[in-house]
């Protein structure tokens, strides 16, 4: 039997032993770093009050913990005892309300698990389920759409195996509401790539922006989207026009069988 190596020198000896085990080139490797001393560390290094502050934001202070609470590294409830020791309520309770959600979801997947990958509810943009493709089409798997704010974010989940939150949800947008393709093709695409690729959040996070598990669907304009990725997107490109109109607009456009739908 085949004893591993579990002890390296640093991180470059680590990935050159597992290309060798694997045979494969292993291109790219994602800069997030596994284990309990990283997940420690950054646990240590959270503000809640920056966060709930600018978590919104691509430069925001966000905790990037979700890889370690994926993979069970670090849990949730470890997390809210830990601010709790040293945070008050209020200046807690951004970062603790996202966990709750994480807990709601995995909740509503407990109670009823076979429905992970069916619509919970109709579309609530005007059009049935049978008008969204069922697959995700090549150019938008490889970051090749021409939108260029859109294959920006994309070439970052392929590259790091992460996105900042709003990042996710405008991709989501995007393959849903623009593109009209049916949510779980999106989720699976992001369960490929995802480091945190937690199936259940994953799941109803893509069916909170289309509407099977929402009230109404999530859409962006270019006004949010400047606003949200504070520089790191070149959000000025002339691609970014079906994106640069007023909600109302939009609204019209994604969804002409709704004479109610309104952007968040």
């Amino acid at each position: 039997m085949l004893r591993l190596t579990t002890e390296f020198a640093n991180r470059a000896a680590l990935i050159d032993y597992v290309r060798q085990l694997s045979g494969a080139a292993m291109e790219p490797v994602s800069d997030i770093q596994g284990g309990l001393t990283q997940a420690c560390q950054k646990s240590a290094a959270l503000n809640p009050i920056a966060y709930q502050r600018e978590r919104n934001f691509f430069t925001g202070s966000v905790s990037v913990l979700s890889p370690y609470i994926r993979h069970g590294v670090i849990s949730p409830k470890a997390l809210a005892d830990q601010l709790a020791e040293r945070y008050p309520p209020s200046q807690r309770a951004g970062f603790v309300q996202q966990l709750a959600w994480r807990d709601y979801f995995h909740r509503v997947h407990q109670a009823q698990p076979e429905r992970i990958w069916q619509d919970y509810e109709p579309y609530k943009t005007g059009f049935s389920a049978a008008d969204y493709a069922p697959s995700l089409p090549d150019d938008i798997a490889n970051g090749e759409t021409g939108v260029r704010v859109i294959d920006q974010m994309i070439d970052t989940l392929l590259m790091r195996g992460y996105l900042h939150n709003h990042a996710r949800l405008y991709l989501a947008a995007y393959v849903v509401h623009w593109r009209r393709i049916q949510w779980q093709a999106g989720a699976r695409w992001f369960l490929q790539h995802l480091i945190d690729g937690d199936i259940i959040c994953n799941n109803y996070s893509w069916q909170w922006v289309a509407s099977t598990f929402s009230a109404k669907p999530y859409f962006f304009n270019l006004d949010n989207l400047r606003h949200y990725a504070d520089g790191q997107l070149d959000c000025e490109h002339q691609s970014h026009r079906i994106f640069d109109a007023s909600y109302d607009e939009l609204s019209a456009r994604l969804f002409p069988h709704l004479t109610d739908a309104r952007g968040r």
